[in-house]
């Protein structure tokens, strides 16, 4: 099976370690790169520390997705604002059969594929042209929600942080004979796969926490932990959640917790630090219209009030706007 990597980051990477190292006969491994991640693959592999072990992989790899050729599937673990740049070479490596498995956080392009006339439109805040969901079409989508946490400690160095879970799904809810196939596949690469009936309210629990814990983090530098010991901050996160579980009713999606069973999950994971804080420390671009200007967007086609949702997002741009880690 040929399978390619585009955005070797934290999870992508970890996904390319895993299945690189335990599938060596099973799969031929490509990653798409650039960059200092490029030239670091090419120097040195790939390399992943979890459970106090060091793996490390070679693969190819290579920015041209010409040189790589067409893939039976494409794992897409870019970060959504980058995602508009590189959908003409998941269009190029996926070729007429491929699938792509999107790997990544906050609402994607194909959420609402066969809803309704008032959602099925594209999402501004995702896909402002339609151009994602006509080079990567909804038909051809493995969906996906990644229960992991891993940071890059260099280009091309991983460190495995918590978790195994990765739960798929397709966009029209069938369990394929392929999707099963799939799924046992990744399981001998050491991951704790799930299958989903309706990956789009997986997709919007785990949206739920984030679309909090992200942004605010990245406003005040402060860990989970310290956010959910601040009563104002703590409420302030379960107005927005609140708005996102009444949106997400009205979809579909429906969400039983409680926001504070949801704070008792987030607060065993310590003094933590969010995927969005480690990108504005880092000064990178900011992940926010797919976790929080897309729910927003929702809410107003369906002309549902998020007072606290349209707060949390206009500071959070205007923040991001001036230090430079806005991509639009």
């Amino acid at each position: 099976m040929k399978i390619a990597i585009i955005g070797a980051g934290a999870i992508g990477g970890w996904l390319a370690v895993l299945v690189g190292h335990h599938l060596p006969q099973q799969v031929q491994l490509s990653v798409l790169a650039r960059g200092a991640t490029l030239q670091a693959i090419r120097q040195h592999g790939l390399q992943l520390t979890q459970a106090g072990q060091l793996h490390q992989v070679q693969v190819r790899a290579s920015d041209n997705p010409a040189e790589l050729g067409e893939q039976d599937l494409v794992i897409l673990a870019v970060k959504a604002q980058s995602l508009m740049s590189v959908a003409p070479a998941v269009a190029e490596l996926m070729g007429q059969h491929g699938k792509v498995l999107v790997a990544m956080n906050g609402v994607p392009w194909w959420f609402f594929h066969g809803a309704d006339a008032l959602l099925a439109a594209p999402l501004q805040t995702v896909d402002p042209d339609g151009r994602i969901g006509q080079l990567i079409p909804a038909e051809r989508v493995i969906g996906s929600v990644i229960h992991a946490s891993c940071r890059t400690t260099a280009p091309a160095q991983i460190a495995h942080v918590m978790g195994q879970g990765l739960i798929l799904g397709l966009p029209d809810g069938q369990i394929t004979p392929q999707l099963r196939q799939l799924a046992a596949l990744l399981e001998q690469a050491g991951l704790q796969i799930s299958l989903s009936e309706q990956i789009q309210r997986d997709i919007w629990y785990k949206l739920w926490g984030n679309m909090t814990m992200n942004p605010i983090s990245a406003l005040t530098h402060a860990s989970c932990d310290q956010i959910l010991a601040d009563a104002l901050v703590r409420d302030f996160s379960a107005r927005v959640m609140e708005e996102a579980r009444q949106i997400g009713a009205a979809i579909g999606c429906s969400i039983e917790q409680s926001t504070e069973d949801r704070f008792a999950v987030t607060a065993k994971l310590g003094a933590f630090k969010t995927s969005m804080l480690q990108d504005a420390e880092a000064g990178r671009s900011l992940e926010l219209d797919a976790l929080v200007g897309s729910v927003r967007e929702i809410g107003q086609r369906l002309h549902l009030a998020t007072p606290w949702t349209d707060t949390l997002y206009g500071l959070t741009r205007l923040m991001a706007k001036n230090r430079g880690l806005l991509c639009r």
